[in-house]
This record gives C-alpha cells, sequence and structure tokens, in this order.
C-alpha cells in the first residue's frame, strides 16, 4: 500500500512518501532503546514538564494541525479541531496522575507472608510498539503515547498509510516538547512490516488500535514471541431506546452518535434497537434527522458529514447496504454515493433487517445506522448481544430497575446510559469478544505496559 495522502474529499494525492527501508526501520528502533535507556531514569516530574510540553503545542497549532487532519482524512473541520484539543488534555491527564497511578502499593500485613516488608511496584517494559488507525488521527496515538511515555516507556508509531502527514507531525511533537531522541518515533512502513518489528527483541510490547483481521495478525505474531498485546479493535454498538426514555434527547443524540466522524468511530452507535412502544415515532424523527444533515466539503464549516476517509472504505460500506437490501432491507433515506467527487456516501437508515444480512454482523464503518424493532426488553437485550462485537453501548431509559438491567446484561466494555459512548481519559476504554482486549486510559491504561514487580524482605 502507498504512503500517502489522498484527499478524500477530491479523491486527489497530494503528498507521497518513500516507506522507511529496512536500515532505517532498525535505526529507529536502536534510537527508541537508546531513549528507553535514559528516559527510565527519569522522574515524573520531568516527564510531566514533557507531556505539559507537548500538550501546549498541540493547543498552540491546533487550526494548522486540524487542516492536515482533513485534507488526510476527510472529518469536519470543527471536529479534528476538537480531537487535538481532546488529545491535549490527555497528555495533561497523565502529566498530573501518572505518579499516583504507578506508585508503590505495600501489603498491609506483611507478617502474613513472613516479611518485614513487602510491596509492588511497576516499571516500564521498553519499546512498545502502536499500530495506529486514520479515523482519529492524534487522538489514538495520544490516548497510547501519554501513559506509555509517562511511565517511561518509549514508542514507536506505525500510523495508518493514508495519515502520514499525521504521523511526521506526531514523531516531530515530543522531542519538541523536550523528550530524550527517539522517545517517540514514526515509522514509514506497510502493513506487511510490520511482523519484522514485532519479531524484534528491542521491542517489548504492542498495541494496536485497527479492524479485527489485523488485531489477530498483530497478535499471533507477538504471541509466538510471547509479547504482550492491548487489541481495541471493531464495534458495532448497539443504541436501545426503551420507553421511559426521553425520547427528544435519544434522536439527537442518536443522530450524533451515528453520524460523527463520518460514522467512521469504532464506538460510533450502529444499531438502533427500540422498543415496539416507541419504535415508530423513533424511526420517523430519526430518519427525518438524518435526512436534513448537509454532506459536503469537511472544511466548510457548514458540512455535518464529510467524506469516507477511503475510496475502498466506501466499497465497503455499499456494498453492505447493498447486501442488506438485496436481503429485503428497507431503505428509509440514502442508500448510495451522491454524484460528486470524492468518497461521500449520503447518511443512510436501514429498517426491517433479515438475520441474514452481513450488516446484521459486521461492521459498518461510515454513516449508515441499522434499525431494530424489538418487542420488549429481553428481545432488546438479545437483539444487543447477537453480534460477535462487544465494544461499547448506549441504553436510554429513566427507569432504575431497567438501567440495572442492561448495565448488568449487556456484553460489552462499557455501558452508556442517557449518552452516547466517549472515550475519556478519567475511564478504561476497551471491548470484550472480538472488540479485543486490554485497556487504554484511566490507571488501567497506564499499567498495561508495566512490568508488575513483588518485592520481599525478610
Amino acid at each position: 500500500m502507498a504512503i500517502a495522502t489522498v484527499n478524500p474529499t477530491t479523491g486527489t494525492t497530494e503528498r507521497e512518501f518513500e516507506p522507511h527501508t529496512a536500515a532505517e526501520v532498525d535505526r529507529r528502533i536502536g534510537l527508541a532503546q537508546d531513549a528507553f535507556d535514559a528516559l527510565r531514569t527519569t522522574s515524573f516530574v520531568h516527564r510531566a514538564q514533557w507531556l505539559r510540553a507537548a500538550a501546549d503545542l498541540l493547543d498552540a497549532e491546533a487550526a494548522a494541525t486540524a487542516r492536515t487532519i482533513v485534507i488526510e482524512m476527510g472529518k469536519p473541520l470543527a471536529q479534528a479541531e476538537a480531537e487535538i484539543h481532546k488529545s491535549a488534555k490527555g497528555l495533561r491527564f497523565y502529566a498530573d496522575h501518572a505518579e499516583g497511578f504507578l506508585a508503590d502499593e505495600p501489603l498491609d500485613d506483611p507478617a502474613a507472608v513472613g516479611a518485614s516488608r513487602a510491596w509492588t511496584r511497576y516499571e516500564p517494559l521498553g519499546v512498545v510498539l502502536a499500530v495506529m488507525p486514520w479515523n482519529f488521527p492524534v487522538w489514538q496515538a495520544l490516548r497510547f503515547a501519554a501513559p506509555a511515555l509517562a511511565a517511561g516507556n518509549t514508542g514507536l508509531l506505525k500510523h495508518a498509510s493514508n495519515v502520514p502527514q499525521t504521523a511526521l507531525y506526531l514523531d516531530d511533537l515530543f522531542r519538541r516538547a523536550g523528550f530524550p531522541q527517539g522517545a517517540f518515533q514514526a515509522l514509514l512502513i506497510g502493513s506487511d512490516a510490520v511482523e519484522a518489528v514485532i519479531d524484534d527483541p528491542r521491542v517489548k510490547a504492542v498495541t494496536l488500535t485497527g479492524s479485527e483481521p489485523a488485531g489477530r495478525a498483530v497478535a499471533a505474531a507477538a504471541g509466538a514471541r510471547i509479547k504482550k498485546t492491548v487489541l481495541e479493535l471493531g464495534g458495532s454498538d448497539p443504541f436501545i431506546v426503551l420507553p421511559s426514555a426521553d425520547l427528544d434527547a435519544a434522536v439527537d443524540t442518536a443522530v450524533t452518535a451515528r453520524t460523527i466522524n463520518n460514522g467512521q468511530s469504532c464506538i460510533a452507535a450502529k444499531r438502533f434497537i427500540v422498543h415496539t412502544d416507541v419504535y415508530d415515532e423513533f424511526a420517523r424523527r430519526f430518519t427525518d434527522a438524518v435526512a436534513a444533515l448537509t454532506v459536503g466539503d469537511p472544511l466548510d464549516p457548514a458540512t455535518d458529514v464529510g467524506p469516507l476517509a477511503t475510496e475502498s472504505g466506501r466499497s465497503d460500506l455499499a456494498e453492505l447496504v447493498d447486501d442488506a437490501v438485496a436481503k429485503g432491507a428497507e431503505v428509509l433515506t440514502g442508500g448510495g454515493a451522491p454524484d460528486r467527487a470524492g468518497w461521500f456516501y449520503t447518511p443512510t437508515v436501514l429498517a426491517g433487517l433479515g438475520d441474514d444480512a452481513r450488516i446484521v454482523q459486521e461492521e459498518a464503518f461510515g454513516p449508515v445506522a441499522a434499525l431494530y424493532r424489538a418487542e420488549d426488553a429481553d428481545d432488546a437485550a438479545r437483539i444487543a448481544n447477537q453480534t460477535a462485537f462487544g465494544l461499547s453501548s448506549s441504553v436510554w431509559t429513566t427507569d432504575p430497575d431497567e438501567e440495572a438491567r442492561f448495565v448488568r446484561t449487556l456484553d460489552a466494555g462499557a455501558v452508556f446510559v442517557n449518552g452516547m459512548t466517549v472515550s475519556f481519559p478519567e475511564l478504561p476504554f476497551g471491548g470484550v469478544k472480538h472488540s479485543g482486549y486490554g485497556r487504554e486510559l484511566a490507571a488501567a491504561g497506564i499499567r498495561e505496559f508495566t512490568n508488575l514487580k513483588t518485592v520481599w524482605r525478610g
């Protein structure tokens, strides 16, 4: 695959980059190892200062960086700027909390293990490879980089091949912030070169956010070498609306939850499961709101939904919709690509899906919503859990018993009640089933790539 910026709004190749050679990759791994030897001996205070400096740079350069993101992957400009400021917040969060999250933990009763003192400590692992996607090209990378660097690890970023300018910006960001040379570097390589990096003994662990097939490949390669992995893979998140819900809020949020980032988010709501008592009204209002969205140039402030990031991504989405229609689904709005340059797809709502439709089990990565009518709460839970994915979920109810029931029964890494799923630095993030394993963010995220060492003193 070419490493290039192809503007999804026009389909035009803006810039191309030569992939790093095997020798250059080897050199960069060596720099990362040398940087680890230096970084692990620095204090939390010093690392926090560098993280805050990186956050300040992000905020100061947000306007220019956001335009680069838009040109590379097509999200609306305001959303790109918000992503950058959120990333700066994530850096500051770990600057403030890393030392506390990784503080030594003494055993309350060391005599129980025959010791005068016993405790556990967290120590960094070393060089960590991050294989990251294009859909949130700054946030996805920095929600790995912030905790990894704060813990004393160093990072190698294999970014998606269609966002090379963003990758190179991040490559330079931490150096400018004061981190040792090589502490965080981009590798301009294709997916076919990832296994060789994992194979390198200097690389101690791998994290990947991406597709299920990519996760399987990386996990297999790392497992063969007994290396830790964290995987955040696809999602087909349910958005469940029950009769007691505030329907105005549910409809408004549902539109945002399905079309944010042009519908290209693992944690976007994709399956709208609505109790039969409110289904007709929800379907009408939701469909009208989706149909009213403005599709256009993501640099235009009036645009609600821009293009998909790649031509292949649009083709994959169109195939899912066409398959559903061929198997009896009804198109309530949208259902095709507009006649214009770029990789646009009209926001779409499908209903009456049969169980044999691919979209019932596969992730729709774009502005396509699937509506399901649930006969009761049991039926809603059954539909929600019928996919192989389990990333997040959203439940709309004002009944405390219903809330408790769905919090308990949904197979997901998170349940958001009366709100859309959002990732926060303060909360652990990750999934179950085919959505992956391990956690990012919060205390759990910084501890993933550390050695939990037990110390016993007689």
